[in-house]
């Protein structure tokens, strides 16, 4: 059993079930945040790259409005759960350290605020999974 499948395994077996509740809103708050970036593309223009018509900001703009979309769906249904946590990671990552930290660590910044506390409950659900009341558990105990 390598480190990847102790984990799961571990993270499986320790999963009470108000966390499935607190996957259920991260999954939510994440497909809000993309319904939010789809209605306002060019804020999320301006937080990667400018108003250029350049291919990786083009790139990112689908990429962070679709894995929030779908990834949130994913996260709250805990369908695919740590698949749909790794596709979230690298937004969040660069959130915290790229796009928010630039206003400062005051208490006023409430996006970098969220950022940090949605980053840490990702990695959270990383280890633990996605829990008793989710897709994955159903399709686990359906398994003929």
């Amino acid at each position: 059993m390598n480190v990847i499948q102790r984990v799961e395994h571990w993270g499986d077996t320790h999963h009470p079930a108000w966390i499935d509740a607190l996957r259920i809103m991260l999954g939510i708050v994440l497909f809000l945040k993309g319904v939010s970036f789809i209605g306002d593309t060019g804020h999320l223009t301006n937080l990667v790259g400018g108003t250029r018509f350049d291919l990786i900001p083009m790139f990112l703009i689908h990429y962070v409005a679709f894995a929030h979309l779908v990834g949130g769906l994913l996260i709250a249904m805990g369908c695919m759960t740590r698949l749909a946590v790794l596709v979230q990671l690298p937004i969040l990552l660069g959130a915290v350290f790229f796009v928010n930290i630039t206003h400062g660590f005051s208490a006023l910044n409430s996006e970098l605020w969220l950022s940090v506390v949605v980053l840490l409950l990702l990695l959270v659900f990383l280890v633990v999974g996605s829990g008793r009341f989710s897709v994955d558990d159903y399709m686990r105990r359906h398994d003929h």
